[in-house]
């Protein structure tokens, strides 16, 4: 058995991602500590490149979460967040880098729990993966 943790970054939407990080926290819902957050104004303005850096980085995975699509803070973000994922996941795979590596999730500022919950699922994605060690030799 591995002892692999692997390194997790979370670009998580101001308004509902970060916020229901932050009610998991206050509410003392445990979660491995593996994820290093990055609070955004909204999942739309994440740059691909943020995430090809993270991975280039250390990073084994990462996680962009947002609000729910129809609930987002400015209108259409998510949406556009969602339609960008999509084409990252196609270039991610097209590199030579697993899609499965990032990971999208809409969380809301009421639910701590899921947060909790989605940041397990994201890990233990990861830990079946294995570390991202060819990515940081390019």
């Amino acid at each position: 058995m591995s002892s692999f943790e692997p390194r997790i970054v979370a670009f998580l939407c101001n308004w509902c991602s970060y916020a229901g990080a932050d009610l998991a926290g206050t509410s003392r819902i445990k979660y491995p500590p593996n994820v290093r957050t990055i609070r955004v104004m909204c999942s739309g303005r994440i740059n691909p490149m943020f995430i090809v850096n993270a991975l280039q980085e250390g990073a084994d995975g990462v996680l962009i979460s947002g609000c729910h699509p129809g609930d987002c803070h400015y209108s259409k973000g998510n949406y556009y967040a969602r339609r960008r994922y999509q084409v990252m996941k196609n270039i991610l795979e097209y590199i030579g880098i697993h899609p499965d590596r990032v990971r999208m999730s809409w969380v809301s500022a009421g639910e701590g729990q899921k947060f909790a919950d989605v940041i397990n699922e994201v890990i233990e994605g990861i830990k079946a993966l294995g570390p991202a060690e060819e990515i940081r030799r390019r």
